[in-house]
């Protein structure tokens, strides 16, 4: 046990220890999602008074435990053996136990385990209750800067086959009014921002790399232009990203702005040609905006297709 570790739990306790931390309750703990400084003190006093920690991974569990210079049993509990992992909990539980969940980063049940979990526990009678805490999807609508947006919706990841990938993304991107986050790995980031500035040149994405780690990026552009901006540095194409697909309710609104004459040559052309070319042809013939453009082209096909 290291001073730092004493004084971190001693901080807590000042901080959360006159709270309520009933027995024989499951208590979901966020956890970093890559700097440990981001841990709330009330995450480190329930940690420090729970009797066992369940954990997706009990390598990561008990690495943060150890930070803490904290030692408790590990349950694992993960997207293979949710059902038996809760098992061991419950019967914790039923024992008056204080048990603790936290997955490898972020919040639990948000793209990771502990949504069986959580079922099972209340299912068998007994309370759960949340800590709340590092979240990827939070953080990086934090900084999407996305005004036009209404709402936001949680996607996660994508589907992994070409097909399928394709027209999730198509009907995320006909959503006019919401955020959607995205999540990538490393090795399809570049298949994705393809993708992206296949379907929707003009849509606005934030790309977030790394987030709150010591490499964290975060690049906000026109979809157009983020498979240059990729390719120019290796280095963007490695670590967990998370994505934010802006609304496309500023954009849309910039239609109005179009000529006339643009949106007729559009209109003529879109009747004849895949929409990408259309956009193309387009944009060569009157100048207008490529990207206001593809915008109004989406809303002529979706109107043709009511």
């Amino acid at each position: 046990m290291n001073i730092d570790a004493t004084l971190l739990r001693q901080a807590a306790q000042a901080a959360a220890g006159g709270q309520q931390y009933p027995a024989a309750t499951l208590y979901l703990v966020a956890t970093p999602i890559g700097n440990l400084a981001d841990l709330s003190l009330r995450a480190i006093h329930c940690l420090s008074l729970v009797d066992a920690l369940a954990c997706e991974d009990t390598r990561q569990g008990g690495g943060l435990l150890r930070h803490l210079g904290l030692h408790k049993p590990l349950i694992a509990v993960h997207q293979h053996n949710e059902r038996e992992g809760s098992a061991a909990v419950i019967a914790r539980l039923a024992a008056g136990e204080r048990v603790a969940y936290a997955s490898d980063a972020g919040t639990p049940a948000v793209s990771d385990p502990g949504a069986v979990l959580v079922r099972e526990v209340v299912a068998a009678g007994y309370r759960v209750l949340p800590l709340p805490g590092p979240s990827s999807a939070v953080t990086a609508l934090s900084v999407a800067g996305d005004t036009g947006a209404t709402s936001f919706a949680f996607i996660g990841f994508l589907p992994t086959k070409t097909g399928e990938r394709r027209a999730a993304l198509q009907a995320l991107l006909a959503i006019e009014a919401q955020s959607q986050v995205v999540f990538e790995a490393p090795h399809r980031i570049v298949e994705l921002i393809a993708l992206l500035a296949e379907l929707a040149p003009g849509r606005r994405v934030t790309v977030g790399r790394e987030l709150t780690k010591q490499f964290e990026s975060i690049h906000t552009a026109e979809a157009a232009t983020l498979p240059a901006w990729l390719g120019a540095d290796s280095q963007r194409q490695r670590g967990e990203f998370v994505l934010v697909l802006h609304a496309l309710g500023a954009q849309a609104a910039a239609d109005d702005d179009l000529p006339a004459e643009a949106l007729r040559v559009l209109a003529l052309l879109a009747a004849e040609l895949p929409l990408k070319q259309a956009v193309a042809l387009a944009a060569q013939v009157t100048g207008a905006p490529r990207n206001r453009l593809y915008d109004a082209g989406l809303k002529l096909k979706r109107g043709g297709d009511e």
